[in-house]
């Protein structure tokens, strides 16, 4: 299985891209082990429509283009479900591996939101909690949580939750 990160905008230099560039190092390192060929992200520029509505549909047409026939896809939404814990997101992530799929898709959005057609092609909606987030902040808790993941399936230490959960 591939790991894949879909973003609109890039992150300039600094602390955030920084510290997704080493918890995303940190699953491909992590994730051969598992099954996981590749831990990929790919930026793709902001739409320069000028209303809202049409931007989202051109991010959305070329997030669409990039996800491949059969992924997995969770979408990084703050409408999104946000009770899932990690261990559950672990969890969904070895079923899809062990059921075959070929990639899992982790997308965000630009500054307008994710258009419908990437909500309906989500397998899961997942927010980060009730408050509103930048989206550098973003990008580094979905591959924080894609690596939290990989050691959770992996039975590594880094994860310290609720065995019971």
């Amino acid at each position: 299985m591939r790991f894949l990160v879909i973003a609109i905008g890039r992150l300039k230099n600094g602390p955030e891209r920084d510290l997704a560039a080493r918890y995303r190092e940190r699953a491909v390192a992590l994730g051969r082990g598992l099954g996981i060929t590749a831990c990929d992200l790919t930026e793709l520029p902001e739409s320069r429509a000028r209303r809202s509505a049409d931007r989202v549909a051109e991010e959305a047409e070329a997030i669409l283009a990039l996800v491949p026939a059969d992924a997995a896809v969770i979408a990084c939404d703050e409408r999104g479900r946000s009770d899932w814990p990690s261990e559950r997101i672990a969890a969904r992530l070895g079923e899809w591996r062990d059921a075959g799929r070929p990639a899992l898709v982790l997308v965000i959005g630009g500054a307008d939101g994710l258009h419908d057609s990437v909500r309906r092609r989500a397998d899961h909606i997942l927010a980060f909690g009730a408050a509103t987030l930048p989206h550098g902040l973003v990008r580094v808790l979905a591959l924080e949580q894609a690596y939290r993941a990989l050691t959770i399936l992996a039975g590594h230490p880094y994860h310290r939750g609720d065995p019971e959960a």
